[in-house]
Parts: structure tokens; sequence; C-alpha cells
């Protein structure tokens, strides 16, 4: 490449999940880039797909505005939740991993038959009463399976069952509701509602909320059982209140069923995680003038091909004619059919171990090779 020529790189990673988060990710990444090519105009766009990070990576792009609440946690303890204002000032972010998810709970605390969802319709009502025209909510990274009945009632509705006893937080219980009542909260009523959602799973059975991501929540084969009977239930129950099917539609079963609970409650949309974020920072507008577009994640294989942000990245550079390399921590069979320029692999020549306690400079030096690899090549 001519000495003379200052490139313009677009850094666009996700996290490493359980190692780094994805600012952490694209910082490292830049300072890579800018060992190889001290010139270069380097723009750090750190993304997520709808799970933990999503709402610091979509206010950071967008250069919006970080805002917290007070909501109640899987367990109804009261915590500190953030959500966001992007830069156009209309949209709001929300995740619901900060309200409901994972991480929240320690081992011992997880068990999706009383876990509740409440939390995140906390902060969904504090979206909205922002006067946000738009909210977009992420849903991966769940502690709960109550198929958004503690969302909904954050926004007012409440269940029974049939001697008339209003029915406990989680999902056990609900293999209990006989009726519903309640009505939309005004607050609500305005906002398009947007859903990341990546995976296509129904709200039972085999392949539904409770039998796959059960598990690891908390869930034993007798509780998955459990839960997906209750989920049945609750399924007969709110199709009956809303007047529409919501058990098969795709990603009903998303976060422990929280999909169809915001299919119902809220009408909303469910989407391609990676596509709604890829829109909602204006992602092909960034493309324009760029020379190298540099993704990645902790592991690339044959899903992140299949609707991940990794892909949709490539796919957006690829679209606009922009070379596209990636630096992962490993890869997995069927990486090749993401057809990147190159790839570097951060935890090339070192153990496990060290690649998770000390990501950052192995992807500092990754992503140095690879932006030589790519730039040095003459077009």
């Amino acid at each position: 490449m001519p000495a003379e020529a200052a490139p313009r790189v677009i850094v666009a990673p996700q996290s490493f999940k359980g190692s780094a988060d994805a600012v952490a990710v694209a910082s490292a990444i830049a300072r890579g880039v800018r060992r190889a090519f001290p010139a270069a105009s380097i723009e750090e766009m750190p993304l997520a797909d709808g799970g933990e990070g999503t709402v610091r990576a979509l206010v950071r792009a967008t250069r919006g505005t970080l805002r917290t609440a007070r909501v109640h946690d899987p367990l109804l303890r009261e915590i500190d939740a953030e959500w966001g204002v992007l830069g156009d000032g209309t949209t709001a972010v929300v995740e619901m991993a900060a309200a409901s998810g994972l991480p929240l709970l320690g081992p011992s605390e997880r068990d999706p038959r009383v876990t509740t969802t409440r939390g995140t319709g906390e902060l969904i009502l504090a979206a909205a009463a922002s006067g946000a025209h738009r909210i977009v909510i992420g849903i991966g990274g769940s502690a709960t399976n109550d198929g958004g009945a503690g969302m909904a009632r954050a926004f007012g509705y409440r269940f029974f069952d049939r001697d008339g006893d209003e029915l406990p937080e989680g999902g056990a219980a609900l293999v209990r509701l006989a009726r519903i009542d309640g009505q939309t909260d005004p607050r609500l009523v305005r906002p398009a509602i947007e859903v990341a959602c990546d995976v296509r799973n129904p709200l039972l059975g085999p392949e539904g909320a409770s039998a796959i991501y059960g598990p690891q929540k908390g869930a034993t084969p007798e509780i998955v059982a459990e839960l997906d009977a209750a989920l049945a239930r609750y399924a007969d129950v709110v199709e009956r209140f809303v007047g529409r099917p919501i058990r098969d539609v795709p990603g009903a079963g998303a976060a422990g069923g929280l999909g169809a609970g915001l299919l119902a409650f809220l009408d909303a949309r469910l989407v391609s995680g990676a596509e709604l974020v890829l829109r909602a920072v204006d992602f092909s507008a960034h493309l324009r003038g760029a020379r190298l577009v540099i993704t990645g994640e902790g592991r690339v294989d044959r899903q992140s091909g299949y609707g991940k942000l990794t892909g949709a990245v490539t796919a957006a550079a690829k679209r606009a004619g922009i070379r596209v390399v990636a630096v992962a921590g490993s890869v997995g069979p069927g990486h090749e059919a993401l057809d990147l320029n190159a790839i570097a692999i951060a935890s090339e020549g070192v153990s496990l171990a060290q690649a998770m306690s000390e990501p950052l400079p192995l992807i500092e030096r990754a992503a140095e090779r690879v932006t030589r690899a790519a730039l040095d090549r003459t077009d």
C-alpha cells in the first residue's frame, strides 16, 4: 500500500463471551490497527445482538445517552438497571439481561420455576415513559421461564387461578392459570416495539423454551416437564385473552417464553437481532468510504453465518464492496462459509486459560496481524 494512503477502518466486533465485552474488544482491535498503520482513521463500533451489552453498544455507536431505572431482579430484589436513548433522541433501547438476566443470580439461586420477568416490564415502562417513539428490546441471557407473565404484571395485568386467587411470580405457578385481567398501560400504546430475537423456537415442546433453554437456568428434566406443562396452560389462557395464536410463532420460545409474552401483551415485532442492531446504528452509512471492516467474536463457526452479528456485518461489508476480516478467539467447522478475506485467531499458541483470562493483548496482536495482511495487499 502506498505510504501516503490513510485507510479508513471500521471496527465492529461483538463481545468475546465470558472473556471481554464488545467495547473492550473494539478498543483492543483499534490498538492493533494503529500498530499496523498509525495513520489509519479508525471508527470503533462495538456491537451486540440482543444479549448483555446491547444497550451500551448501541448507545455508544449512536452517541446516545445511558439512563438507569429502579427495577426488580429475577427474585424480586430491587436493583438499578441500565437502559438507553439512542442518538436520534426518539429510540429507546432495553435489554432484559439488565433486569432479568442469568448473571444477576448466583448458581444456587437459579430456579426458573420462581424467577420472573417483572423487572424487564419495569424497564420497558421506563423507556415508554421517556416519550420514546420506538423501543428496541434485546432478550438474550434470561434467567426466567415465565412466558413474560412477570413483565405483563409490571404493565398492570393480573393472573388468577380457578379460586380467584392471584398467582405468585414464576413459571411453575402458571399451570394453575385460569383467568387474566387488565389492559395495556396507556404509555405503551404509542411506541413501536421491536424485539431483537435470533432464535426461532416455538413456545412449547421438545424445541420450546423449557426444553431447550431451561437446563442452563437450573432446570432438571423433571422441572423442564413441569415448566412446559405450565407454559401450555399459559398459552391456552393467553390466546383466549388476546384473541390470536402466539405459541407457534417463530421466536415465541425465546428468553423463557418472553417472546410469546411480548407478542401477546405488546403486539411486538420479533426481528433478527443482528439486522435490527445494524439498522439501529445505520451501519450502511458508516461503511461509506471505508477501506476495511474488522469484525470478531469469541468463536467463529458455521453458526456465525446464520443470522448472527458477525455474519451480518460481513454480508453488509461485502455488499458495499469492502474487504472484511475478523479476529476470533477460536474457529470451528463451517467458518469458511462466511467468506472473510482473512481471519486471525487470538488464542493461537497459548492455552485456553490464558486466552480467557488475558484476552485483550492477544486480540490486539491478532488485529495487528490481520490488518497488515489485509491492507498490505494491492487492490
